[in-house]
Order: structure tokens, then C-alpha cells, then sequence
């Protein structure tokens, strides 16, 4: 069964974008395996720690490189995508040593985002394309959504409902993807 590996830009216990990540996982049953990457105890990027990387820099490491896929969840911070994506990318774009790349090189990318605004996610997602083709992942470009106005998709506890028209796209999304990364 095909592993993908959901990397969410907020560490928020309920993030809209966890709980999307989470509306994935169930869309997904039974056809691949979707783990939320849990990487708040990564510290900031510093070289000087870089070798031998930090056990939780290795830990989420391991987890990417034994992934088919990696699917980035990101809210939009200030037209851009979020510092605790940025710095688990800049941790996972170096060499694991000498003698091993980094974990992100070839692998296959999708990505998704839900925020309050009518455009959604889409700016931070346009930033993060750059970015991940830099590290040569093969970013599944199209279909990508963006969940706008998330804010009329949420049930009285704060729960994300998705709309039919949401909830249609984020299936295309998944089914697309998981061709994507045979």
C-alpha cells in the first residue's frame, strides 16, 4: 500500500489544514496510508548542528524518504506559506552526509490549503512552487486546491465541513495523486 506523508505548515491542534489533511486520510482509506508528519520538536536550521543532524531531524527524515508522496497542507501567513514549513523544507533540502542526498529529490508533491480569505491558499502555494521545484520533487501541479472562506465551512464547534464543491475537488485532488505516484 502506496505510504504518503501529509506535512502541515501550522502547528495548531485544529488547524483548517489538519483537519483537511485529516479529510485526505479518510478519502484515502483503503487505497494508501496518509501520516501526519509531526515535526514541532525540530529546532530552527543552524549548520552547526547539522552533522550529525539532531534525532528529530533524522526521525522526519526517514519518515519522507520511506513516503511515495509528500503532501504539503499549508495555510497562508502574510501572502507566503508559514516559518515552521520553511524551516522543515531548509532541514530536508541538505544532505543527509556525505554520502546520501537529501530526502526531497524526486520525490512526488501535491499541495492544499484552506484559509478565511475568498482566494484561499493560493499565493502561499504559488511561493511554494518555486521551492519545491528547486529541490527537484515532481510537484503534481494540477489539480491543486484551495479551500477559500473556510470560515462558511465549519460546523458550530470549528469543525471543517466541507462543502459538496470543496469536498468534490479535494476527491479529484486525491484520486489524481495517488496516480500520480505510481
Amino acid at each position: 500500500m502506496k505510504k504518503i506523508v501529509a506535512v502541515v505548515g501550522s502547528f495548531r491542534e485544529n488547524s483548517f489544514n489538519k483537519q483537511l489533511a485529516l479529510k485526505v486520510k479518510e478519502m484515502m482509506k483503503g487505497e494508501a496510508e496518509l501520516e501526519v508528519l509531526e515535526y514541532s520538536d525540530v529546532p530552527l536550521f543552524n549548520e552547526d548542528i547539522e552533522f550529525p543532524a539532531p534525532k528529530e531531524v533524522s526521525r522526519v527524515r526517514e519518515k519522507i524518504k520511506a513516503a511515495d508522496g509528500v503532501w504539503f497542507f499549508t495555510p497562508e501567513y502574510n501572502h507566503s506559506y508559514p516559518g515552521v514549513l520553511k524551516n522543515l523544507l531548509d532541514w530536508l533540502s541538505r544532505p543527509v552526509s556525505q554520502e546520501e542526498p537529501q530526502v526531497l529529490f524526486g520525490k512526488a508533491a501535491a499541495m492544499s490549503g484552506a484559509a478565511y480569505g475568498m482566494p484561499g491558499t493560493a499565493t502561499a502555494q504559488e511561493y511554494l512552487i518555486p521551492l519545491l521545484f528547486f529541490f527537484n520533487m515532481r510537484l503534481m501541479n494540477s489539480p491543486r486546491v484551495t479551500v477559500g472562506n473556510i470560515g462558511e465551512q465549519l460546523d458550530q464547534n470549528g469543525k471543517v465541513q466541507l462543502s459538496p464543491n470543496s469536498a468534490k475537488f479535494l476527491e479529484d485532488q486525491v484520486k489524481a495523486f495517488l496516480a500520480f505516484t505510481d
